[in-house]
């Protein structure tokens, strides 16, 4: 699918808020709403739109804190990796899960309430997973900047 200006416009409106209606998205695209509503259904059909979430506030959720685990593995064959990758994706405190190239092979992020949820996490949680070699963690200490929205082309201004 090529993406037009109108198109941008209508995917940076939605990255902006997702639950924007169509009447109030058409008229910030300058469309009227059935054409609006016409090019979303074609931006989710080709997958370009994958869904729609609420975003919530950690900490307002109890969970004031954000690590990060680099991961090594004691082999890097292919059922290896789709072992590991199968068994983390189990686990609600994992938001983010990366291969990496480097020193590591995995880089995580958890959210957890506190260091004791964290213990209990990768004591109870990451270790009995067959294969991990070493586990490395690092707290963040403030978030400086996190973001859902991706960077457009410079037409959807």
């Amino acid at each position: 699918m090529n993406l037009d200006a109108i198109d941008l416009r209508i995917l940076d409106e939605l990255q902006r808020d997702g639950a924007l209606s169509n009447v109030e998205l058409a008229r910030r695209v300058h469309l009227s709403p059935s054409p609006c509503l016409a090019r979303v259904k074609a931006l989710q059909a080709n997958g370009i739109i994958t869904g729609y979430v609420a975003l919530a506030d950690p900490a307002r959720l109890g969970l004031g804190l954000n690590v990060f685990i680099s991961i090594s593995l004691t082999r890097q064959s292919k059922e290896a990796l789709a072992d590991f990758e199968r068994r983390i994706a189990l686990h609600d405190e994992v938001m983010e899960c990366y291969l990496m190239t480097g020193d590591s092979d995995y880089l995580i992020r958890v959210a957890v309430a506190d260091i004791a949820a964290l213990e209990r996490f990768i004591l109870e949680q990451l270790t009995p997973i067959p294969g991990i070699e070493k586990i490395r963690s690092s707290f963040a200490l403030k978030q400086v900047r996190y973001k859902t929205a991706l960077p457009l082309p410079s037409s959807a201004a």
